[in-house]
C-alpha cells in the first residue's frame, strides 16, 4: 500500500486542531468559561435551593412523616409536592413520559397470509425520553419569559434606589445591597428634604425591609419608596411622617401579612442631630467613637399591621468619628453550610477593626467578611447595609 500522499497527511493535521477549536469554543459557550470545580459549586447551590422548595411543601402536606417511619407516603407527598409546580397538561406529559420510560421496550409478532412472521420492536423508552424533551423545551420557554420580566423588574428596581450617597454636610455614607433572587424587597435611600424652618434642609436616612421577597416583596418596596418620597415633601415631624406612611401600607398590606419593618432617620447638619424612628426594624447599631456601643430602638410596630399605630421618635447627637450601621435582618442572619448565623458579634468585630477606615471601604470589608462565612451555601434573604461615619 503507498503512503499517504503529503496533502492528505495536511488536512489530517489540520482537522484536528481545528475540531479540538470547536469543541473548546462549545464548551466555552455552554459552561460560560467557568471551571468545573465552578460549576459544581453552581450545582450544589441549585440543588439545595430546589430541596428546600420542595422539602417545605413536603412539611407542610406530611408534618408528622419520616423517611425513616413512612418511606412510600413520604415519596408520595414528594411526588406530588414536584407535579404541583406543573401546569395540569405537563402533568399528563411527564407521568406518560415516565411509565414510557419504565415499561422499556416491546417486540410483537405479525403473521401475514403467506406464513411470513414480523418482529415489531416499539422503542417506548426513546417516546418517553423524548416526552421529556418536549417538557423541558416548554418549561426552559417558560423560564425565559419570566427571566426576561425580572430583569426587566430588576432595572427598574435599580433606578428606584441611589446608585451613590448624596453629599451630606457633615456624614460620609455608603451602602449596598444584595438580592436573594433577581429583584429585591429592602430598600435604602438618603435624600434631602425641606425643613419647617425656611431656607434649612434636613436629610432622610432610611432602610426597610418588606415581608417576603422576589416579585410580591419588590412591588411593595415601590410603594414604600412613591410614598416614602411623595410624604417627605411636605414639611412635618418624622412622627407624622412615620404615621402617613403606615396609613398608607395598611391599604395593601393583606391585612398585616405583607408588612415592612423600616429604620426612618433625619439628619440635621446644624447641630449634627438625628431624629430618628425604629419601626420594627433591627435595632441599627450606633458606635461612638469612644468605642462605646448604642442601639436605636424607640419607634413603634412595623408599618402596615396597625393603622392607628402611633410612634416616638428619638434623638442623639453624632460627633466626630462616630459610626451608624443600618442593616436588615439579611446581613446578621445569613447562614453558612452549618445553618450558623453570621450574627452581630462578627459585624461589631468588623466594625471594631475597621473604624479608622472610610465607610465604602468598611462596607467593603463586612461585606466580603459576610460571602467568606457563607461560601457557597444560598440565602434566602436580601441583604442590604447602610454605613454612616459622622466627620
Amino acid at each position: 500500500m503507498p503512503p499517504p500522499s503529503s496533502q492528505s497527511a495536511g488536512q489530517e493535521t489540520s482537522h484536528g486542531p481545528e475540531f479540538g477549536g470547536r469543541l473548546s469554543r462549545f464548551w466555552q459557550r455552554v459552561t460560560e468559561g467557568l471551571e468545573l470545580s465552578q460549576l459544581w459549586n453552581q450545582f450544589r447551590s441549585d440543588a439545595r435551593a430546589s430541596y428546600r422548595l420542595y422539602s417545605r411543601d413536603l412539611a407542610a402536606r406530611a408534618p408528622q412523616a419520616s423517611w425513616r417511619h413512612d418511606f412510600f407516603r413520604t415519596l408520595s407527598e414528594f411526588c406530588w409536592a414536584i407535579l404541583e409546580k406543573l401546569s395540569p397538561a405537563r402533568r399528563v406529559l411527564l407521568l406518560a413520559a415516565v411509565l414510557l420510560l419504565f415499561f422499556g421496550g416491546g417486540e410483537y409478532s405479525h403473521h401475514d397470509p403467506s406464513g411470513t412472521v414480523t418482529q415489531v420492536t416499539l422503542p417506548f423508552q426513546f417516546y418517553g425520553g423524548a416526552l421529556l424533551l418536549v417538557l423541558l423545551v416548554l418549561e426552559i420557554g417558560d423560564r425565559v419569559v419570566m427571566k426576561r420580566d425580572l430583569e426587566i423588574a430588576r432595572d427598574i428596581q435599580h433606578w428606584l434606589l441611589p446608585a451613590t450617597p448624596p453629599q451630606v454636610p457633615g456624614l460620609a455614607i455608603a451602602f449596598a445591597t444584595r438580592a436573594a433572587n433577581t429583584v429585591a424587597g429592602d430598600y435604602y435611600d438618603v435624600f434631602a428634604r425641606a425643613a419647617p424652618t425656611a431656607g434649612d434642609t434636613r436629610f432622610i436616612l432610611a432602610v426597610a425591609d418588606v415581608a417576603g421577597k422576589s416579585i410580591p416583596a419588590a412591588l411593595l418596596m415601590a410603594t414604600f419608596q412613591a410614598s416614602l418620597r411623595t410624604l417627605a415633601i411636605t414639611p412635618s415631624p418624622l412622627a407624622d411622617l412615620a404615621a402617613g406612611m403606615n396609613r398608607y401600607a395598611c391599604t395593601n398590606s393583606q391585612s398585616g401579612l405583607r408588612f415592612t419593618t423600616a429604620f426612618l432617620g433625619e439628619f440635621n447638619p446644624a447641630d449634627s442631630s438625628l431624629i430618628y424612628i425604629n419601626a420594627g426594624h433591627n435595632p441599627p447599631i450606633l458606635r461612638r467613637h469612644t468605642g462605646a456601643v448604642e442601639r436605636l430602638t424607640i419607634g413603634g410596630l412595623p408599618l402596615g399591621i396597625l393603622a392607628e399605630g402611633r410612634y416616638e421618635s428619638d434623638s442623639v447627637k453624632l460627633q466626630a468619628g462616630d459610626w451608624l450601621v443600618i442593616f436588615t435582618d439579611g446581613l446578621v442572619e445569613a447562614m453558612n453550610a452549618r445553618d450558623e448565623e453570621y450574627g452581630e458579634a462578627r459585624l461589631l468585630d468588623v466594625l471594631n477593626a475597621g473604624a479608622s477606615a472610610q465607610p465604602d471601604e468598611l462596607l467593603r470589608r463586612i461585606m466580603a467578611s459576610a460571602d467568606a462565612f457563607v461560601g457557597t451555601t444560598p440565602q434566602h434573604d436580601d441583604i442590604t447595609c447602610m454605613l454612616v461615619k459622622a466627620g
